[in-house]
């Protein structure tokens, strides 16, 4: 969620300073809820600031800095490594989900060697037999 400019919060104190008119009808000119413009106005009286808090966190990537980069190599030198090789192989404490985000977030595309063999498996049926058209019978 999107927070609400410096500007807005101003313009709703200076329109509630002014006795505008209640809150309801502030929270109506400008699209904002009464809640909202009752806790902008505690906060402006416990902190002085209409400022919005700082981001409140949140869990820390497991990839950063040396390790962002260290990543980066182990898939360069081990293409054909696994999500979970390539976990155990930089020594981080993660899921395979954080090597894959991180993975994406790179823009590493990590393919498989050329020299393998293809899946075996492949057509069924025929290039002329539709899908789920019946078969005749002569």
């Amino acid at each position: 969620m999107k927070t609400y400019s410096l500007d807005l919060r101003e313009r709703v104190v200076k329109a509630y300073d002014q006795k505008f008119g209640a809150q309801a009808k502030i929270a109506e000119l400008f699209g904002v809820s009464v809640p909202w413009i009752k806790k902008l106005l505690r906060r402006r009286r416990e902190t002085g600031s209409l400022a919005p808090k700082p981001h409140g966190g949140g869990q820390q990537p497991a990839f950063e800095g040396e390790n962002l980069e260290n990543l980066k190599k182990l898939v360069e030198q081990n293409p054909d490594a696994t999500l979970q090789e390539l976990g155990e192989l930089s020594g981080v404490k993660c899921g395979i989900v954080a090597v894959w985000r991180t993975l994406k977030k790179l823009g590493c595309h990590r393919k498989k060697s050329r020299y393998t063999l293809r899946n075996g498996t492949g057509r069924t049926s025929g290039r002329s037999v539709k899908s789920g058209a019946k078969r005749q019978r002569k």
